[in-house]
C-alpha cells in the first residue's frame, strides 16, 4: 500500500467536515482538516445558529406588545442592534472554541490554510505545501449567489448582515426561500421597513401551497412588501447614500440596504476538482454516488457542495456514514428521502414528507385533514393571527406528509417527523391521547 502523509484530509471545517474528520479519527485514522477561515462552517459562524439567535430577537418585539394583555406593564423598551449583533457573535466565538476543541480532542490536525486538490491522492496548501492523503474529503459548503446586474456591488448577503453597523431604516431583500423570508421576519419586527422581491409569483418552492398563502398573507398583515416577477436591472448609490432599485415590471424602489438572498452555489471554485478529472454539475456542484464517492475512487464530498440536500443535519450525517463507510467497514448510505425542514420566519413553518400537490401527483387519490386555528396566546394577546397544521395521507391512510405553520412550529414537528419516516397511519395519531392544551394536540385531533 502506498506510503501517505494522512489516511484522510478532508477540506473544509464545517458541520459535514467536522463530523467526517472526528468519526474517522475514532476508527484509528491520521486525519487532517484544512480551514482557510474559521471552524464550524456556515451554519455555525454566518448561518442557521446566529440567524436562530436573532429571530429569537425579533420574538420580543411582539411578546413586549402583547404581555399588556397578560397583565404585564411594559413602558419605554427600546432596542439596541448593536447588543444583540455583538452578543450573538460572541456566542459564534465561543461555538468556534468549541468545533476547534472537539477536533483537537479527537487527534484531529487543523490546518489552518486554504487547500487545493492537485491530485487524486494531494492537496497543496496555500503555502505551496504538498500533503499527500489515502482519501480525500471536500466539505468546503456553498456561498450566496450574487446577481449580476449593474451596481450589484451595492448590496450584501447573509454572510454581511450578522454584521451591520446599525439596522438600515428600508431594506430590500431579493429571493423567495428560506434566507429570505426569515431575514425579512427579523428585520422587520426590528422596526426596518422589509420589501422582498423575487423573480417569480411563488415564495417558498417545495414547501405546501396552503402554507405558504397562509405565510403570505400574515407577512402582509405585518407589513412586509412583496414585488413578484421583478428581476434586477440595477442599483444606484445616490448622495444620499441610499440606494435606487431598478428592476423589471415594477417602480424603481429607493432603499438604504439591499441583501441578496437568492440561493446558494456550491464553493468548488478554484479548488483544482475540474483539473484532476472530479465530475461537477452544472452549477459546480461535485457529482456523487450514495455513498458521497465522486468519479475518482479516493475522493468524496458532503454537504452543500454536492447540492443534494442543502440542511445542516443533511452533512452531519453525510459526513458520519462517510466515515463509517471509509474507515469503520460498515457501509452507510444517507436515505435523502422524508427529511423534514422549517422556515424560521414569522410564524415559522416547517414540513416533512410530501405536500398535498406532490402527493396528489404521485398517489392520485389522497386524503387530506387541517386544523386552522388561534393559539391561546394570540387570542389572549389580541392577535388574529391563525396557526395551520397540514396532514396528508394515502389511500390506505398512512401519513405521507404532516406541514405545520404558526408559533413554535418546528419544535412540534420534530416528533411527527419520527412517526412519518416510520410510517405510521392516521389511525395511530387519533389513538394517541391529546396533551392539552397545547398547540400539538391539533395533530391528534383532526378529523
Amino acid at each position: 500500500m502506498a506510503d501517505y502523509d494522512y489516511d484522510l484530509i478532508t477540506i473544509g471545517a464545517g458541520s459535514g467536515g467536522v463530523r467526517a474528520s472526528r468519526i474517522a479519527a475514532s476508527y484509528g485514522a491520521k486525519v487532517a482538516v484544512a480551514e482557510e477561515y474559521r471552524v464550524g462552517g456556515t451554519c455555525v459562524i454566518r448561518g442557521c445558529v446566529p440567524k436562530k439567535m436573532l429571530v429569537y430577537g425579533a420574538h420580543f418585539a411582539e411578546d413586549l406588545q402583547d404581555a399588556k394583555n397578560f397583565g404585564w406593564t411594559v413602558d419605554n423598551c427600546t432596542f439596541d442592534w448593536k447588543v444583540l449583533r455583538d452578543n450573538v457573535l460572541k456566542d459564534v466565538d465561543r461555538l468556534n472554541g468549541l468545533y476547534t476543541q472537539t477536533l483537537e480532542n479527537n487527534k484531529v490536525e487543523i490546518i489552518p490554510q486554504r487547500a487545493t486538490v492537485t491530485g487524486p491522492n494531494e492537496v497543496t496548501l496555500g503555502d505551496g505545501t504538498k500533503l499527500t492523503a489515502r482519501y480525500i474529503l471536500i466539505a468546503v459548503g456553498a456561498r450566496p449567489h450574487v446577481p449580476s446586474c449593474p451596481g450589484h456591488e451595492h448590496g450584501i448577503t447573509s454572510n454581511e448582515a450578522f454584521h451591520l453597523d446599525e439596522l438600515p431604516r428600508r431594506i430590500l431583500i431579493a429571493g423567495g426561500g428560506y434566507i429570505a423570508n426569515e431575514f425579512a421576519g427579523i428585520f422587520n419586527e426590528f422596526g426596518t421597513h422589509v420589501t422582498i422581491i423575487n423573480r417569480s409569483d411563488k415564495l417558498l418552492r417545495g414547501y405546501d401551497e396552503q402554507l405558504r398563502d397562509r405565510l403570505l398573507q400574515i407577512s402582509l398583515t405585518k407589513g412586509i412588501d412583496f414585488r413578484f416577477n421583478a428581476e434586477f436591472r440595477g442599483i444606484e448609490k445616490l448622495e444620499s447614500g441610499a440606494l435606487k432599485v431598478s428592476m423589471t415590471n415594477h417602480d424603481p424602489l429607493e432603499v438604504d440596504a439591499v441583501m441578496y438572498a437568492t440561493g446558494r452555489l456550491p464553493n468548488t471554485e478554484g479548488l483544482g476538482l475540474a483539473e484532476i478529472g472530479v465530475e461537477l454539475g452544472e452549477k459546480g456542484e461535485i457529482k456523487v454516488d450514495r455513498f458521497s464517492k465522486t468519479n475518482i475512487d479516493s475522493i468524496y464530498a458532503v454537504g452543500d457542495v454536492t447540492d443534494r440536500v442543502q440542511l445542516t443535519p443533511v452533512a452531519i450525517r453525510e459526513g458520519h456514514a462517510f466515515a463509517d463507510t471509509v474507515f469503520g467497514n460498515k457501509p452507510t448510505a444517507v436515505d435523502h428521502s422524508c427529511v423534514p425542514s422549517a422556515v424560521f420566519s414569522h410564524p415559522p413553518m416547517c414540513g416533512v414528507g410530501m405536500t398535498e400537490s406532490e402527493a396528489r401527483n404521485k398517489l392520485g387519490s389522497v386524503k387530506v385533514y387541517t386544523s386552522d386555528f388561534r393559539s391561546m396566546k394570540n387570542v389572549l394577546a389580541g392577535r388574529n393571527e391563525r396557526s395551520l397544521y397540514k396532514m396528508v395521507c394515502d389511500d390506505a391512510d398512512k401519513v405521507v406528509g404532516i406541514h405545520l405553520l404558526g408559533p413554535d412550529a418546528p419544535e412540534i414537528l420534530q416528533g411527527a417527523a419520527v412517526a412519518v419516516k416510520a410510517g405510521l397511519s392516521k389511525a395511530d395519531f387519533d389513538a394517541t391521547v391529546a396533551i392539552h392544551p397545547t398547540m400539538a394536540e391539533e395533530l391528534v385531533l383532526m378529523r
